[in-house]
């Protein structure tokens, strides 16, 4: 039997799960609503708001679960990538823990566990299998071999897609986080109606700034024009800008489908809750036969379930971290060559 904590502070949600022998006893996230008023995370405030509720998340994924601190077999942390500052509230904490409970600590890539989200729930995704991580830090398609051996095919060489949205949402007067409300809009509008271009790049590797520059460049030249121009077509744009977006991830992976001849497809990420994404994926699973995997939207997001579950199988192989790991920003995933 095994029981891991997980704890995930890489950005704004400081978060506590508990995992026993493969299974989700509780989930816990708290969100940071003050960068709202910034409309965009201010990684200062991010760090010291996950000073502030890192012990009663704990807390309450222990009681959530029915667990005691000292029936714990292993603490599990979210190393990086992601802000300096965030992750060093959860990398010591975790340390605290391990040396109080004389546990083995174990250090988790996030986006290894936002892949291993898939495994949480009963039904899972066999090898060996695409998985397209889309959110506001990562877009990245991977091909899973087996628990950690991954290929990775292509990844974004600037700006995430969920970066994308959110920025486009705040250009159109959107309230931070915006994506999610751009996406309510755009179902309302005519995709057609406005076209971006669509970054031309000859591998799996994506691009977003291009595109970003183009609606900003779109958007001041309309507005210049007609004042009113983003009110009066406010649907009809971010329609457009969501089919734009979606379409560049979509064209991709469709084509590493096709070519490694892998139609079992995982979508991990924030940006998986996106209705066009979805509606792209269940077009291909009737004209592709694709078999696709979508976690539940709170394992989606950033959740601790992800990493603890990453934990539970790195503790089953006893990979564990020294004392002396330290947070890592930038951390990068370890790939098949």
């Amino acid at each position: 039997m095994a029981i891991i904590l997980g704890i995930e502070s890489s950005c704004d949600d400081t978060s506590a799960s508990i995992v026993k022998d493969g299974k989700v006893l509780s989930n816990i996230v708290c969100s940071q609503a003050i960068h709202q008023k910034y409309g965009g995370v201010v990684p200062e405030l991010a760090s010291r708001a996950h000073e502030k509720n890192i012990i009663p998340t704990i807390s309450e994924a222990l009681k959530s679960a029915s667990v005691s601190l000292s029936e714990i077999n292993a603490i599990s942390f979210t190393q990086g990538p992601g802000l300096l500052g965030s992750l060093l509230v959860g990398n010591c904490f975790a340390k605290g823990i391990a040396m109080a409970q004389k546990i083995p600590l174990i250090s988790v890539n996030h986006i290894e566990a936002h892949i291993n989200a898939h495994f949480i729930e009963d039904v899972k995704p066999t090898f060996p299998f695409l998985c397209l991580t889309v959110s506001g830090g990562h877009t990245q398609i991977i091909c899973v071999e087996g628990f950690g051996k991954y290929k990775l095919l292509g990844e974004t060489l600037d700006d995430a897609i969920g970066e994308a949205f959110d920025k486009s949402a705040k250009l159109l007067g959107l309230p931070y986080p915006g994506g999610p409300l751009l996406d309510k809009m755009a179902q309302l509008g005519n995709f057609k109606k406005y076209e971006f271009p669509i970054p031309e790049i000859k591998n799996y590797d994506f691009s977003f700034s291009g595109i970003k520059t183009s609606i900003l460049n779109f958007l001041q030249n309309n507005t210049r024009i007609n004042p009113d121009f983003i009110a009066q077509n406010l649907n009809d744009i971010c329609a457009s800008i969501q089919y734009s977006l979606i379409k560049i991830v979509m064209r991709k992976l469709k084509k590493a489908s096709q070519e490694f001849n892998i139609k079992t497809i995982a979508i991990a990420g924030g940006v998986a809750a996106n209705s066009e994404l979805r509606s792209k994926i269940q077009f291909e699973v009737q004209l592709s036969n694709w078999e696709v995997f979508i976690p539940k939207f709170e394992y989606c997001t950033d959740n601790a379930a992800m990493i603890a579950i990453t934990g539970y199988y790195k503790f089953l192989n006893n990979d564990f971290a020294d004392l002396s790991s330290v947070p890592n920003p930038r951390l990068e995933m370890k790939v098949i060559k």
